[in-house]
């Protein structure tokens, strides 16, 4: 607890012992009936969230589960994309903003849904951004949902504060690249989890390799995976190691994500165990 503490956790993000982290939590939209939330976090920006993130949803959905994906990432939205509905806007109705469904049957709400025009850049300042984030949760009639994940922005900020204080999130997923700083990375994420008391299910490691396409030999361009090290190193349970793959890149861009290969599926689906 700071020494010029006031007491008033409504207007601080300070962790400390007087903080509750489950007191500021948000109603769901009375159309909303979510039976987990899960976030996908990272310490750095650039390390495949997005991608992550609707693997994870795609996977859900081709195991027999409902999901849906709160795009938190609101200076820099790309789900729509990756299913390829960027240009379908959000409707609504008396009960609140209805998100869109993806024809692989993924429930998406993001700012690019609700935009005139996709490419205007949202400046915006922290508490405006965390806000909207806020109301796609109060406000989007997502219907009955077996796993909502939160593509969050890099970093321990205002979003992921927010997202942690007024969702009921179950637990975390992190994502991570092979690079030497991938341990201090994780370890910020890791203790923002602890602070709010969130558990960690899993780490993923994107751009771990590249397959040999004559002989099928993973080749580890940023070195040999520190992920297992990493994970047991903050007790983490599930891994999963996503290759390098320029078909996946330009599934994403051509918005059919959903049709993932079946190994990637199952490998990031382990981190779940849907």
């Amino acid at each position: 607890m700071a020494d010029n503490c006031t007491h008033d956790c409504s207007s601080c993000s300070e962790s400390c012992s007087e903080r509750d982290p489950k007191s500021f939590l948000e109603a769901p939209n009375k159309g909303a009936h979510i039976r987990k939330v899960i976030g996908v976090v990272s310490g750095k920006g650039g390390v495949g969230k997005s991608l992550v993130t609707s693997l994870l949803a795609v996977s859900a959905v081709k195991s027999g589960k409902s999901a849906g994906i709160l795009d938190a990432d609101i200076t820099g939205p790309s789900i729509p994309r990756m299913f390829g509905i960027d240009g379908t806007k959000a409707l609504g109705n008396d009960d609140g903003i209805l998100p869109s469904e993806t024809p692989a049957g993924v429930r998406v709400m993001s700012i690019n849904l609700l935009l005139p025009d996709n490419e205007a850049p949202v400046i915006w300042r922290g508490p405006v951004i965390a806000g909207a984030v806020k109301q796609f949760w109060t406000d989007v009639v997502w219907g009955d949902l077996d796993y909502l994940f939160v593509d969050m922005p890099p970093g321990t900020g205002d979003v992921p504060l927010t997202v942690f204080q007024s969702l009921p999130v179950d637990g975390i997923v992190i994502v991570t690249s092979p690079q030497e700083l991938v341990s201090m990375i994780v370890g910020k994420a890791v203790r923002m989890a602890e602070a709010m008391n969130i558990p960690v299910l899993g780490l993923v490691e994107n751009m771990s390799y590249v397959t040999c396409p004559d002989c099928g030999r993973k080749i580890y361009l940023f070195g040999e995976s520190g992920t297992k090290t990493v994970a047991e190193k903050y007790q983490i349970a599930r891994t999963a190691s996503l290759p390098v793959l320029p078909e996946l890149a330009a599934m994403c861009d051509a918005g059919q994500i959903a049709d993932a290969p079946e190994d990637v599926l199952r490998e990031i689906g382990s981190v779940i165990d849907f």
